[in-house]
Order: structure tokens, then sequence, then C-alpha cells
């Protein structure tokens, strides 16, 4: 089994359903020659031309819309976006469209677009290029939202968004393109939907996903001697594996979710709020997330906002503490 980064992975979940089948477009800024904004798309143009690799004008709304009538008559456009906080530009076209389609046309169409975009901080971006903003779209009935942790989840859960008959949002830490790791040489697919155990454990169930699915792992390794730390992947935001994770928190008792998105209406709430309706006894539970404040460009600001291997330590530590203690972490 070959070794690839990140990038590389999804370039050839790109490249592989771009071979076998003609109508799987790809549709953005910079992404021909230039080979988009973080190379994800680097010799595509060359391979497959520039009516197949289509570089569009800087409108972000424009690229949307136009990727979803692609999709009506037929095609399967692919649209990356230079970086997730420029989606907030195409909002009207991908959540009051492109979701809401099939459902107000009784089922007649299709709609299989998937919307691609790097995201999160650790680079000095600044708060319009840093954020970590998958809750609006899981909060989007009619979308999936698609976020890989590895090379391989990259490459099958890629492929499986392309050959969806509905619009996936497809999200990709900037943290984890030079990440390398053992790919599958041929084509396969991921299930949507379907979270990943990392690592078994019984003490205390964590839950992330994405980059931090990564500080998860090194917490638990440093934490091994003395806490049993069981980690889910979640790989799909929405919808939730609601099976897997309540099977782990029934297990463990106790739960700590990692994200990078704010910790208001994030993600990790919904989590939390899945665990305390359907458990009884409910278990202690915290979180750590992104502090609730626009990133700031000064790498010492930025590294205290976001979260880090401590943060998640610290939160584990605290949902070992007998019930009633808090187990919740802000940032």
């Amino acid at each position: 089994m070959p070794r690839m980064t990140f990038r590389e992975a999804i370039r050839d979940a790109l490249a592989g359903e771009m071979e076998r089948d003609g109508r799987v477009v790809l549709m953005g800024e910079d992404i021909g020659s230039y080979g988009g904004a973080f190379k994800v798309t680097k010799g595509l143009i060359d391979r497959f031309g520039p009516d197949r690799v289509i570089e569009t004008p800087i409108s972000e709304n424009t690229i949307a819309g136009a990727a979803a009538g692609a999709a009506l008559v037929g095609l399967r456009p692919v649209v990356e976006f230079m970086f997730m906080d420029f989606m907030a530009l195409a909002m009207d076209q991908i959540c009051n469209h492109a979701a809401k389609m099939s459902y107000m046309y009784g089922g007649r169409c299709r709609v299989p677009i998937v919307y691609r975009a790097p995201f999160g901080g650790g680079y000095g971006y600044g708060a319009s290029h840093s954020q970590a903003l998958e809750a609006w779209f899981a909060h989007t009935p009619g979308l999936k939202v698609v976020i890989p942790a590895t090379p391989a989840a990259a490459k099958g859960l890629l492929t499986a968004a392309i050959r969806d008959d509905g619009p996936v949002v497809f999200l990709e830490h900037k943290a984890l393109y030079n990440l390398e790791g053992d790919v599958p040489e041929s084509e396969f697919e991921l299930p949507i939907g379907e979270a990943r155990m990392v690592r078994a454990g019984s003490d205390v169930t964590v839950v992330a996903y994405g980059r931090t699915v990564w500080l998860a792992v090194e917490a638990a390794r440093r934490l091994a001697n003395d806490i049993s730390v069981e980690i889910v992947d979640l790989r799909t935001v929405a919808p939730l594996d609601r099976g897997t994770l309540l099977a782990s928190v029934r297990k463990t008792t106790r739960l700590v979710v990692v994200e990078d998105d704010c910790l208001a209406g994030g993600i990790g709430a919904e989590v939390v709020a899945m665990a305390a309706e359907s458990l009884v006894p409910a278990a202690p539970v915290g979180r750590v997330a992104c502090a609730d404040v626009p990133l700031p460009c000064c790498e010492t600001l930025e590294r205290a906002a976001l979260p880090s291997v401590e943060k998640v330590e610290a939160a584990i530590r605290a949902a070992m503490e007998p019930i009633g203690e808090p187990a919740g972490i802000r940032a």
C-alpha cells in the first residue's frame, strides 16, 4: 500500500473519479495551471484539460450557483473554495438552493455537488482566513458535511462524496495537507455517516474529527499510564454516527469532545446534547474548542485560542473527577 500525503490522496481521488466518470468536472479559482491555493489540483488541468478543470472568476456565489445548475443538468461538479471563510459569500446558493432543491421538487431532481474547502487556524492567517465553520453547514438540512483526519479517509470519503447524489461539503484542515499515511492504490470509498474507532479504551470517550483527532491521540498517549482513553473519529459531522457515539459513551460513562470550531453552538454541543438526551445516568462531559473570538494573526494569541494537546489532556482529567466536578474546558 503506497504512502501519500493528505494532499496527494485528495488529488488521487479527484483524478480517479474524473477518469472513471466523464461527468465529473472541477471548478474554482486558480485550480488550473496554479494548482489551487494549497496545490491540491496541481497537474490535473494538464491531464484532463480546461473543459474538465474549469478556472472561474473571483465570485464564490456565482461558482456555487453555476455548479448547482451543472449538477441539475447531469454533471457532477467538484468546487474548490480557496478558504472555507469565503464560502460565506456562497451561502445562499449552497444552503438555500443546492441543499433544498431535491426536497422542494419532491425528489425528482438530483444535485450531486461536492463543495471542497481548506479550513482552520494555526498559520497566522487572521480572522477572515482561519475559521472552522462546519456547524453552519451541519445546521442545514439537505447537506452532508465530511471532515477526514487521515490520507486514506480523505481519498475514500471524497470518492464517496463525488458519487453521492446530493450536495456534500468536504472540509480539509490546512494542518493536514502534508500528513503522510498508507492509502489504497486502487479506487475505494468509505461510507459517509460512519465514525471510526481510532483507539479502544474503558475510562473516557474522546470524540474528535479532522486535525483534532491527532490532538486526542497525543493526549491519550500521554495519559496512557493513568487513564484508558477511547477515541472516536467522527469523519462526518452531518449526519452524525449516533450508534457508535452512544455505544462508546455507554461503555466509558464519560465524554470529551474536541473540535476546531468555536465552542458556542459548535459540533461538540450537538454531540454532548445527544449524549445527555440518550444516556441515563448522564455522563460527565467536557468540551475543548476554539475560543469564541475572531482568530488573531499573532502566533501567541492564536495558539492560546485554538485547541491543543494540553487542553485535551486537562479536559480528560477533569472528566475523571467525581460527579459534580466541572469537566468543561472553554478553550
